[in-house]
């Protein structure tokens, strides 16, 4: 794109002292008259650009000026620009730095580069919580997060599923999924994962810890949430599903966890039902996630789930029966 090769322009013309056109091109991998426009366009969005005659003279910045793009690459500053500063970084009170660097950045952009990121912008939007549920709002999540800068020991008040439990660890890092913050600790040598809304009272302590140096936060998180996804679902279901229940997979289930969920399926048959298997939680979640493709679902095995299944029909068709 021509707004990113402009900032890439820029970076050459910082480093080197002094370039022709055709050593620029060269440089960009351009023809030398796209070159002569690139250099005209930063003339036009006020970089101060000299040029020099005779035999070994060419384009260069003026003296002292720099862009105050240093170390970024023409992809990574459009897209820093861009992006802005997302609002998961308030939780971690970064939000008014993330508008800090993006003012900054954008302070070193010509014109034309701050139009084409505002059209990026305006095309692209991440929307972390899922459906149907907000984001969580953590009381904690400062606390946390500040423990988690300082490499400060951290003692915690857990609320678990009927029971309040304490807890001193190590915080190693925060990991924001689907709109939701998680903890990822060591607790007596340990890596454990905690839900950050579930934090009742956060202490930092004044002990200081030495963050192990073979653990990497994303590598472990996707390690940890393969796990989890193969011991959450026990629950393995045979069934037949009509075409409106096989479209209605991907609601039910949401598309991140479908392949995890939905072990096979087959063709449809001459009524339109097609077999599936199904790698489902166990208990009233698997009950209630059949239930919501009903009335498009017969359960073929297990069998106490099958009658589980059949029991709510009766119940409905009883409760809802014309008086």
């Amino acid at each position: 794109m021509k707004a990113e090769r402009l900032v890439a322009l820029l970076f050459t013309l910082q480093r080197r002292r002094s370039a022709t056109a055709s050593e620029l091109a060269a440089e960009l991998g351009v023809s030398e008259r796209t070159m002569h426009r690139d250099l005209a366009a930063l003339r036009d969005a006020g970089v101060p650009l000299w040029t020099e005659q005779g035999r070994h003279g060419g384009y260069r910045l003026v003296d002292g000026w720099r862009a105050g793009l240093d170390g970024l690459t023409a992809r990574e500053a459009v897209a820093l620009f861009a992006l802005g500063a997302p609002e998961a970084l308030a939780g971690l009170g970064l939000d008014t730095a993330g508008s800090a660097a993006r003012a900054k950045v954008s302070a070193g952009m010509p014109a034309e580069l701050r139009e084409h990121a505002a059209l990026v912008a305006g095309r692209f939007h991440l929307d972390a919580p899922g459906w149907f549920g907000g984001a969580d709002e953590p009381a904690c999540l400062s606390a946390v997060s500040r423990a988690v800068w300082t490499q400060r020991r951290l003692a915690i008040s857990y609320q678990r599923k009927d029971k309040v439990a304490t807890r001193v660890l190590e915080p190693l890092g925060l990991v924001l999924k689907a709109g939701v913050w998680y903890l990822v600790a060591r607790v007596e040598n340990a890596y454990r994962t905690y839900r950050v809304s579930r934090i009742l009272d956060a202490d930092e302590l004044a002990e200081t810890f030495d963050r192990p140096a073979d653990f990497d936060l994303p590598t472990w998180w996707r390690a940890s949430s393969a796990t989890f996804e193969q011991v959450s679902r026990p629950v393995r279901v045979r069934a037949r599903l009509n075409r409106p229940a096989v479209r209605g997979l991907r609601r039910v289930f949401g598309g991140e966890h479908l392949a995890d969920t939905v072990l096979s399926l087959a063709e449809p048959d001459a009524d339109g039902w097609a077999l599936a298997e199904l790698a489902l939680e166990g208990g009233e979640i698997a009950l209630g996630q059949l239930v919501a493709l009903s009335p498009g679902v017969e359960v073929l095995d297990p069998p106490e789930l099958r009658a589980a299944l059949a029991d709510i029909g009766t119940e409905l068709a009883a409760r809802n029966a014309q008086r």
